[in-house]
């Protein structure tokens, strides 16, 4: 198993930028496929951006391409989201997932096996 903690959530005015953090524990962090997710108060969880075993692939949700990017250090057991021109329509809990299957990065929050508890992210407008 793996434990995954989310930090660098916050209070942005729309236009503005932060860099969430997600630091894994446990199981060695490069054999899982990463993906950051999102939930706002009374919608489904939405996958945002994932990224591959080695960061050799990557792929993002088409509301946020050229916004948001996804990086991942394996030497620190650690997946980033780097946010930048935030809107009010990205406030939401984000959360990071782990998947330890081989194949492509997915979008369905089911078919990740571990969850962090998620960082709040507020953008004024």
């Amino acid at each position: 198993q793996v434990q995954l903690v989310e930090s660098g959530g916050g209070l942005v005015q729309a236009g503005g930028s932060l860099k969430l953090s997600c630091a894994a524990s446990g199981r060695t962090f490069s054999m899982y496929a990463m993906g950051w997710f999102r939930q706002a108060p009374g919608k489904e969880r939405e996958f945002v951006a994932g990224i591959s075993r080695s960061g050799g692939s990557i792929y993002y949700t088409d509301s946020v391409k050229g916004r948001f990017t996804i990086s991942r250090d394996n030497a620190k057991s650690t997946v980033y989201l780097q946010m930048s021109s935030l809107k009010p329509e990205d406030t939401a809990v984000y959360y990071c997932a782990a998947d330890p299957r081989v194949g492509r990065i997915t979008i369905i929050p089911r078919e990740y096996d571990y969850w962090g508890q998620g960082t709040q992210v507020t953008v004024s407008s």
